[in-house]
């Protein structure tokens, strides 16, 4: 079966973070630089991986998710049907994102949520 996504795309992390600017300074400190800078979002790489920082004020770390890992699929309301019968916790609800996804979060057990998502050029 052929991957929906190049594998560089697959399983992208996406911390919460309470300061972006303060967050983004910290990692790239360390050697991460800005591949994508839109306020509240940022785009870190480190070589050919990449890392989402969301800004997410207002809470603390115990109020909130820690963040998301993302999964891109083919079909991203096939798991969003399977996700509401299973119950599971929504943090964020299916919708068209103005970044060209089609997706949806969901709380996990430890404070980690997954985030499925399919290409609005795909539908």
């Amino acid at each position: 079966m052929a991957a929906y996504v190049h594998v560089g795309e697959q399983l992208i992390l996406e911390l919460y973070v309470q300061n972006i600017q303060a967050s983004c300074a910290f990692y790239c400190g360390y050697g991460f630089h800005v591949m994508r800078d839109d306020g509240d979002f940022m785009l870190l790489a480190w070589d050919d991986a990449v890392l989402y920082l969301e800004e997410v004020a207002g809470t603390t770390p115990h109020e909130r998710p820690v963040g998301n890992i993302r999964i891109m699929v083919a079909n991203v309301d096939h798991y969003w049907h399977m996700a509401q019968a299973k119950g599971a916790p929504i943090i964020k609800a299916i919708d068209n994102r103005p970044y060209g996804l089609r997706d949806f979060t969901i709380a996990g057990p430890d404070g980690i949520g997954l985030r499925f998502a399919t290409r609005l050029s795909d539908r």
